[in-house]
C-alpha cells in the first residue's frame, strides 16, 4: 500500500515538481494532493500538468483568523487522506494546533542548515555571519518555527563572490536533490538523517 502525499505550496512549486516526479515505480509514496494558499501559485498549474489534483485555499480572505484558515485548510487535506503532509515553499506559519494535527507525518524543507537561521533571508544572513558553508534541511514539522528533529541536509560551499541571489540558485538542485530522497526514506519508515554534499 502506497503512502499518500499531499503536498503544500504558496509559489512556482520547483520542490513539490521534484517531489512528484520522484514519486513514480519502486517509490512507497504517491502523491494525492498539490495545495496552495494562492489560488494563482504557478505551481497548481504544474501539478495538474503531472496528472495531480489540486485544490487552494485563499488565506487573504481570513485576515489574521489562522484558526478559520487551518479549518479550510485541514478540510481540504482530509478529504484527500494523506498519510504524509509535504510544506515544499508553503509560505505561512502553522498553529500549534495544526502541527499537532499531522504531527509525526509532516515535513519541510528549509534552505539553512538548521538549527542556525530559522524563518527568512536565510541565503543573507549566512554571507552575513561569514560562513564557509550553508545548505538545506529538511525537517519534521513541530509546533516551533523550522524546529524538529533534522531527516536531512545538503551542504555546499559559499564562495567570495557569492550574493544572496547566487547562493540561492546553487542551493536549489541540492534541494531537489534531498527533499526526494528524504521522502522516499521517510515513506518507508526511515528516519535516519542523510547528508549529501559537503
Amino acid at each position: 500500500m502506497s503512502k499518500r502525499v499531499a503536498i503544500l505550496i504558496s509559489g512556482g512549486g520547483s520542490n513539490m515538481v521534484s517531489l512528484v516526479n520522484d514519486m513514480t515505480g519502486d517509490h512507497p509514496a504517491r502523491p494525492v494532493l498539490v495545495l496552495s494558499n494562492d489560488p494563482n501559485a504557478g505551481g497548481l498549474d504544474k501539478a495538474r500538468g503531472l496528472g495531480v489534483p489540486t485544490a487552494a485555499v485563499d488565506h487573504k480572505p481570513f485576515g489574521k483568523d489562522r484558526a478559520g484558515f487551518e479549518t479550510a485548510l485541514n478540510a481540504a487535506l482530509d478529504a484527500a487522506k494523506p498519510d504524509i503532509i509535504c510544506l515544499a515553499g508553503f509560505m505561512r506559519i502553522l498553529t500549534a494546533d495544526f502541527t499537532r494535527k499531522w504531527g509525526g507525518r509532516m515535513l519541510n524543507i528549509h534552505p539553512s542548515l538548521l538549527p542556525k537561521y530559522k524563518g527568512l533571508h536565510t541565503h543573507a544572513r549566512a554571507l552575513e555571519a561569514g560562513d564557509a558553508q550553508h545548505g538545506c534541511s529538511v525537517h519534521e514539522v513541530t509546533a516551533e518555527l523550522d524546529g524538529g528533529p533534522i531527516l536531512g541536509q545538503a551542504v555546499i560551499a559559499v564562495r567570495p563572490d557569492d550574493t544572496p541571489d547566487s547562493l540561492a540558485a546553487r542551493l536549489l538542485p541540492f534541494e531537489h536533490q534531498l527533499y526526494p530522497q528524504v521522502l522516499r526514506r521517510y515513506a518507508a519508515g526511515d528516519r535516519t538523517p542523510l547528508l549529501i554534499g559537503g
